[in-house]
Parts: C-alpha cells; structure tokens; sequence
C-alpha cells in the first residue's frame, strides 16, 4: 500500500521525476508520458461517474477500471523490479474482464450505420472524450515499447487497446443504449 504523508517533496522542482524504482526521468520521458496520460483518462472517468451515479452496475464496472487503470500506471512506473524485487503487472485476467464488459454492453446495442460524433448525453460526451485521450496514451505506449532499451508489458498494451473499445461501447451505451448516439451525415455540409 501507498503511503503519502508529504504531498510535496521539491525532488521535481529540477524537472525529473522518480519512477517507482527510484530512478529519475525527465518529466517528458515517453513513460512518465505514458501513465501520465493514463491519469487523463482516469480523470476523464471520474467525470463520467458523476453522471452515472444512478446505475448501480454501470458506475461499478467504471469504478473497477479506475481502479485496472492505476495498475496500468504502476506496471508502466515499474520499468524494472521495485524495492523488494515486487512488481505489479497487469494481467491477461483484467484484460478478459474488459472484453467480457465489452461484449455484455454492445449486446443490447443496434448495429452501428455510421460513425458517431461524440455527444447525446453529458456520460457519453466524456465517454468519448476518455476514448481520445486513451488511444492517445496508447499511442505513446506503442512508441516506448519500440524505443530501444525501453519496454511495456504486453497485457498492460493489450488493456489499454481493450479500454478504448470498451469507452467506445459505454459511451453508445450512455446515450440510451444507442437511441441517442449521434450520427455523422457524410458531406451534409457541402
């Protein structure tokens, strides 16, 4: 378990900070990047809860990935063995979770006709919005696993993959199971 007693330690003020090994990267580095982004999303979520409160399960399923999404950012922190040798990482469990919600989600949904725009309900809007930002840090995620020297775990790239699709799915699922998706209309605007 985390400690914090100190919320700052004036260790970044020199625009490095300390991975979970202990070793220090500039603020910029891919991997801070990487589960900096993370945090976006993680955020982003939170907004969404705010108006999901009211269902029970669905609230449940996104607070679980608030929760898988910290373990994401541990494991990318974690480059190498911790303090003690301990190191957590994302499983192929977590990922199987997110596939099973996917599909659970998507079974009540109309077949898509077209692409959406992000909007219909407040939920959905910021559903997307997590969508973006987490194909983002997969994209960074993806330019750390190639850079030499550098790696990610293959579970932690596959959850974040899965996530995107599954914010994809809950965000037609907050506009009323698809009813209030809204629809791209290919060159309307000519």
């Amino acid at each position: 378990m985390v400690v914090l007693n100190r919320i700052y330690t004036r260790t970044g003020d020199d625009g490095t900070t300390s991975l979970g090994s202990g070793a220090r990267r500039k603020k910029y580095d891919l991997r801070v990047a990487a589960y900096g982004t993370l945090d976006e999303v993680n955020a982003v979520i939170g907004l969404v809860r705010l108006h999901t409160a009211a269902d029970k399960g669905f609230d449940a399923v996104l607070g679980r990935i608030q929760n898988d999404l910290f373990d994401v950012e541990a494991d990318l922190c974690l480059a190498e063995k911790g303090p003690g040798g301990a190191r957590l990482t994302v499983t192929d469990t977590q990922v199987n979770w997110l596939e099973a919600e996917i599909d659970r989600l998507n079974a009540d949904l109309a077949p898509l006709k077209s692409f959406i725009l992000p909007g219909g309900s407040p939920a959905a809007a910021y559903l997307h919005l997590a969508r973006t930002v987490c194909r983002r840090a997969e994209r960074i995620m993806v330019e750390l696993k190639d850079k030499p020297g550098e790696s990610v775990d293959a579970p932690a790239l596959k959850y974040v993959n899965r996530l995107s699709d599954f914010l994809f799915v809950a965000g037609r699922y907050a506009n009323d199971k698809g009813a209030r998706d809204v629809l791209w209309a290919p060159g309307q605007n000519r």
